[in-house]
C-alpha cells in the first residue's frame, strides 16, 4: 500500500522557490489493520495471514513553524538539477547532501537477479539496482510509481555494498508484505548510508531527462543550504571522463565457486568439461559469476588494473571483461589490458567490457542522450532474427561505423538500433551491451554463456 499523497493534487512539481499547495491528509495510523471480527480465524487462515512490516519513513510526524505537530511527514528534501529546476520531496534513508547524475530506470522494481526466488515470483526488484556497481556516481529514478512493498532480503544482492548515489521514487510503500522480507527499504538504505526521496513527480522528471538528456543533480536534506548553492554544486560536478571503475573493483584476486542454487536452476544439461575463466572485475555482478560457474567454469576474479601478462601466465581457457560504471574512455589502462589479451584466448565482454572491446579494436564509444536503464529492452540477434527481452544499464555505446573490418555487429537494440553485441571470429571474441545473467525474459539471454562455452571448446581443438 502506498503512502497517501502529500497534497490533493499531483506531487511536487518543479517550481523553484514555490511552495506546494497544502491539503489535509489522513494519518497513516488510520490505515492500520483492524483486529478480525469474532468468528474469523486470525493468522491461520490463508486469506487473513499476511506477513507485513510497517515502514517508518512515511509514518513520521512533523512539527512546523506554528508549533503544531502533524501526523504526516512534510517535504524535507530537495533535488536540484543542473538546469536550475528544484523539486521538493520527502526523504527516507540517509540524510545529508549528495551529487550525482540522474538517470531513469523503467524496470518494475529493479533488475532481476536470475534464479533468486524473486525471479520466479512476481519479477523484477529494486535491490539489484541498489547493489549494481554500474550505478556508481548516479541517482536512479524509478519510473514505476510504487516502490518498497517487497522489502529487502540478503539473497538478492549483486555485490557486497550499495554504489549508487541515491534513489528517487514516487510512492514509498508504508508496509512490506513479502515472505522473504528481512527489513524495509528505508532501514536498508539507512544502514548503507544511501539517500532516498519520495513524493516527487517522477514522470515529469523523466520527461525532462528524455528531452534534455541525463542531468547532474544534488540531493539534500540540509535546510541551511540555499537552492543557488546546490545548483552551483550540480554545475561544477562532472562524470564524463572520470574513472569510476577504480572505486568499485576488488583489491586482490580471488576464486569464485558459488553456482546458481539447484532449486532455481533451469538448465539441466550441464557441461561435463571444466573451463578456467579469468574475470576482470570492472564492477562485476555476482550473478554473472554464478551463471558461469553453473556452466562448468572455474573462475578467478582479478582487479581492473591486473596486468594482462599475469593473466596469460595462468593459461586460462577464456577471459571475461565485466560490466562496470562510467565512461570507457576514462580508463585507458583497461583498454590497453583488453588489447593485450584479445586474439590470444577467447574473450567475452559484458556492458563495460563490450565497450572496452570496441575501443581496443580501434573503435569509438559515445555518450548516449539518456542511456538504457531497465528490464524491458528488446534486442534482435541479427544472425538468427531472434528477439530477446533484455536488462540494460549503460550510458555509453559503441559506434559500429568506427569498427575495423572483420568485427561484426551481432545484436541491435530495437528501441534505437544501437549496437548491442559484437563478434570477431578471427580474434576469438564476443560481447554484449546488455546483461545476459538478468532475467526479464525471463531466461532469454542465458544462452550467451553457452555460446562463450562453445567458443572456449573450439579453441581447445
Amino acid at each position: 500500500m502506498a503512502a497517501p499523497p502529500a497534497t490533493a493534487s499531483t506531487p511536487s512539481r518543479c517550481v523553484s522557490g514555490a511552495k506546494p499547495r497544502g491539503a489535509a491528509r489522513r494519518s497513516p495510523s488510520s490505515l492500520a489493520l483492524a483486529a478480525p471480527p469474532a468468528g474469523l480465524r486470525p493468522c491461520g487462515s490463508r486469506a487473513l495471514c499476511v506477513r507485513a512490516k510497517v515502514a517508518s519513513g512515511v509514518q513520521g510526524a512533523s512539527v512546523v513553524d506554528d508549533g503544531v505537530e502533524r501526523p504526516w511527514k512534510l517535504s524535507d528534501a530537495r533535488l536540484v538539477l543542473e538546469d536550475g529546476s528544484v523539486w521538493k520531496a520527502k526523504s527516507f534513508g540517509a540524510s545529508g547532501t549528495q551529487v550525482g547524475e540522474v538517470v531513469f530506470n523503467t524496470s518494475l522494481t529493479g533488475h532481476v537477479a536470475l534464479f533468486t526466488q524473486a525471479s520466479l515470483m512476481m519479477g523484477v526488484r529494486y535491490q539489484e539496482i541498489l547493489t549494481d556497481p554500474s550505478y556508481a556516481g548516479q541517482f536512479v529514478l524509478m519510473t514505476n510509481p510504487h516502490i518498497g512493498n517487497t522489502g529487502v532480503n540478503p539473497d538478492d544482492e549483486e555485490s557486497n555494498q550499495c554504489f549508487l548515489g541515491g534513489l528517487i521514487i514516487r510512492n514509498l510503500s508504508i508496509c512490506t508484505s513479502n515472505w522473504r522480507c528481512k527489513e524495509t527499504l528505508e532501514e536498508y538504505l539507512i544502514k548503507r548510508n544511501v539517500m532516498g526521496i519520495y513524493d516527487v513527480d517522477t514522470r515529469a522528471i523523466t520527461r525532462r531527462l528524455r528531452e534534455d538528456g541525463s542531468l547532474v543533480g544534488v540531493l539534500s536534506t540540509d535546510q541551511s543550504r540555499t537552492d543557488d548553492e546546490l545548483l552551483e554544486m550540480a554545475k561544477k560536478w562532472k562524470i564524463v571522463g572520470v574513472d569510476l571503475i577504480s572505486g568499485v573493483t576488488c583489491d586482490a584476486p580471488y576464486e569464485w565457486s558459488d553456482k546458481t542454487n539447484s532449486e532455481w536452476e533451469f538448465k539441466k544439461d550441464q557441461s561435463s568439461e571444466t573451463f578456467h575463466v579469468v574475470a576482470y572485475d570492472f564492477g562485476i555482478k555476482h550473478n554473472i559469476l554464478r551463471r558461469l560457474t553453473s556452466y562448468g567454469c572455474k573462475i578467478t576474479v582479478v582487479p581492473a588494473n591486473w596486468p594482462a601478462s599475469e593473466v596469460l601466465k595462468l593459461k586460462p581457457d577464456g577471459v571475461l571483461f565485466s560490466n562496470g560504471p562510467g565512461d570507457p574512455a576514462a580508463v585507458p589502462y583497461a583498454v590497453k589490458t583488453v588489447q593485450e589479451i584479445i586474439g590470444k584466448v577467447p574473450v567475452f565482454g559484458i556492458c563495460m567490457g563490450h565497450q572496452l572491446i570496441g575501443q581496443a579494436l580501434g573503435g569509438m564509444t559515445f555518450k548516449m542522450k539518456f542511456g538504457h536503464h531497465g528490464g524491458n529492452h528488446p534486442v534482435c540477434d541479427l544472425r538468427s532474427g531472434r528477439v530477446d527481452i533484455s536488462a540494460q544499464n549503460h550510458n555509453y555505446a559503441v559506434d559500429p561505423e568506427s569498427l575495423p573490418e572483420g568485427a561484426k555487429v551481432t545484436h541491435i537494440n530495437l528501441n534505437d538500433n544501437s549496437c548491442a553485441g559484437l563478434q570477431y571470429p578471427k580474434m576469438k571474441l564476443m560481447s554484449l551491451q546488455y546483461h545476459p545473467e538478468s532475467s526479464p525474459g525471463p531466461h532469454d539471454s542465458d544462452t550467451a554463456f553457452g555460446e562463450f562455452i562453445e567458443l572456449m571448446k573450439s579453441n581447445r581443438l
